[in-house]
């Protein structure tokens, strides 16, 4: 019962949001070891054949895949279900189509628009130079593939429609971002984890903005998660604790959760992402298909809150992967 655990290559001077896949490949290779399986960490570059080499040496029932970049870049991140495709190789999480349509954030916004879900308006620098924006402001300059809030801080949210065409006329607005209405309001994020009877949502979470100053754009940028010294970091807290009054609010949100599993097809586990406006209305921001689960996750404190272990997080996310695959949960092949 081979596994090997695929994840981003890290080199040594990575920064911090690269480093934390290290302490996640140890945190799931240790609860697969407890699962009975033996475990092979394997390392995803853009040496393809190597990779290729690597993978058929180790000849596992399954990979668990974890790659959440290439070469740094979030862009790339669907080569490695797009090789396991090809190699025929059964593995955990989302397939190669449902990673490539929610990790492009523009691609996503496109297909959640398609749909009964409502996402902010969004645009490209062209489209705002050339008049096409509807919306007065304020707004927030996104990038179009880099997850863990990269490129992210306060200073991505522009209040006015004039100020934002005259960064990008400087040049200050670069390729690969697009920008999005900004929604001032509560942040939350909802996990979902597979079960026997469908996807089942975990305790719902909210991002509080604690002291934070008038005027200061809240935002859960790069520093509030990984620069630990920060204000942004010490400042928002997540919280699982709601008044009464938020029960049909946290109900409705894990309504729009589950619609949005259904409609990228996703399996295994993923998190959403919402903004919930002054009216109550609640936003799509991003659908994170493969999210991070190192110990000091968002997905994993939820679980935590569900009084699940990490191993019975593991074996339900198995569970589903391996049975599209026609593979039962043990690893064992079908007879």
């Amino acid at each position: 019962m081979k596994v090997a655990v695929l994840h981003a290559a890290v080199a040594p001077q990575a920064a911090p949001d690269e480093q934390d896949v290290l302490a996640e490949v140890e945190f799931v290779s240790q609860a697969l070891s407890r699962l009975g399986y033996e475990t092979t960490a394997v390392p995803f570059y853009l040496d393809i054949a190597g990779v290729m080499a690597c993978l058929r040496e180790v000849c596992p029932t399954f990979v668990f895949n974890l790659v959440d970049s290439v070469a740094g870049a979030g862009q790339l991140i669907h080569l490695a279900p797009a090789l396991l495709d090809f190699l025929q190789i059964p593995y955990t999480g989302a397939g190669t189509d449902a990673i490539y349509l929610t990790s492009n954030k523009i691609v996503s916004k496109k297909v959640l628009a398609g749909s009964i879900l409502r996402t902010p308006g969004w645009w490209l620098s062209k489209q705002v130079l050339q008049g096409q924006v509807d919306w007065p402001g304020p707004f927030i300059v996104k990038s179009v593939w880099e997850h863990a809030s990269i490129g992210l801080d306060e200073g991505s949210v522009v209040p006015t429609l004039e100020l934002l065409r005259s960064r990008i006329r400087e040049g200050k607005v670069t390729r690969g971002f697009f920008v999005e209405a900004y929604v001032d309001g509560r942040e939350f994020n909802l996990s979902l984890l597979a079960g026997k009877n469908g996807p089942e949502v975990l305790p719902p979470a909210e991002i509080q903005f604690v002291d934070y100053p008038e005027g200061k754009p809240r935002v859960v940028g790069y520093r509030a998660k990984w620069h630990e010294d920060s204000f942004e970091y010490r400042h928002t807290v997540r919280s699982f604790a709601f008044p009464d009054e938020d029960r049909r609010l946290l109900e409705k949100l894990a309504s729009l959760a589950h619609d949005c599993w259904d409609l990228f097809g996703l399996r295994g586990y993923c998190r959403v992402d919402f903004r919930v406006d002054a009216e109550g209305q609640p936003w799509v921001l991003e659908v994170n298909a493969n999210p991070c689960i190192s110990p000091d996750s968002g997905f994993v404190a939820a679980a935590t809150r569900k009084g699940l272990h990490f191993d019975q997080v593991l074996a339900r996310i198995i569970r589903d992967s391996l049975n599209r695959w026609d593979l039962p949960a043990d690893g064992n092949p079908p007879q």
